[in-house]
């Protein structure tokens, strides 16, 4: 079965991959994916990297209560985890949830209600017009995301550690400064555009290809979710072995 499904959606990527008939209204499909999956992710991206910021400050300071250790690292842990795990893989695992059902659905819906047979006897590829532009706008927004993310978590360390004096703001950027990697950076943006196909690829996948009504339209998305979830729990583990 997992065979049967890689090899039916190598070949849908395969048939996606091609000119495009008409370059403009390609382009203003893309256009309104990156919108969907970029401009309208960033509240919850925001939330979600502010809350995580500060949750990780307080808990490192918990941990770290030994006086020998200088409060300045708790900030360098912030910004290392930021950077390494937690930006790249919590945001990520929620965009699977918000934008994933929400493609799946979108082409499911599409799928049960003929719109797709419409497009193709129209004589328009229908996985270039609908896929194409979602997986393009995801591998451009979802690593932009990602840098928010990062730095708003910081922020949101910086927050929780200020107000609750458990470093002073010098300590902070004294932690955040010292011993900075840029490498870490360029790992978390290769997971972030990894990821980011993950996302678009899969839930279209399912969307495109979902049989029925309403009912398996729900059982597609969510089916969608749970196995984007877990191929990014994969492919965070492969990448972190093969670049770190």
């Amino acid at each position: 079965m997992f065979f049967w499904h890689f090899g039916k959606l190598t070949l849908m990527l395969k048939d996606s991959i091609s000119k495009p008939e008409n370059g403009k209204v390609y382009w203003i499909e893309f256009m309104e994916q990156c919108n969907d999956i970029g401009i309208r992710s960033l509240p919850i991206v925001f939330i979600i990297s502010i809350f995580l910021g500060m949750v990780m400050a307080v808990q490192f300071a918990y941990q770290l209560i030994n006086p020998n250790i200088p409060k300045s690292i708790i900030a360098t842990l912030v910004r290392d985890s930021a950077i390494l795990e937690f930006s790249p893989t919590v945001i990520c695992i929620v965009l699977a949830g918000v934008v994933g059902s929400k493609i799946a659905s979108e082409l499911g819906n599409m799928r049960v209600s003929e719109q797709i047979d419409a497009l193709e006897i129209m004589g328009i590829n229908t996985k270039t017009y609908l896929i194409l532009p979602k997986i393009f706008a995801a591998m451009i927004m979802v690593p932009c995301l990602i840098v928010i993310s990062i730095a708003v978590c910081i922020f949101g360390g910086f927050l929780a550690g200020t107000l609750t004096h458990v470093y002073t703001k010098q300590q902070f950027i004294l932690g955040i400064t010292t011993g900075f990697v840029p490498y870490n950076l360029f790992f978390s943006l290769v997971k972030s555009f990894v990821f980011s196909i993950v996302i678009s690829l899969i839930p279209s996948y399912f969307g495109y290809y979902v049989e029925g009504g309403a009912l398996e339209i729900g059982r597609a998305s969510t089916t969608a979710v749970v196995v984007s979830c877990i191929v990014l729990l994969f492919a965070d583990y492969g990448l972190s072995q093969l670049l770190l």
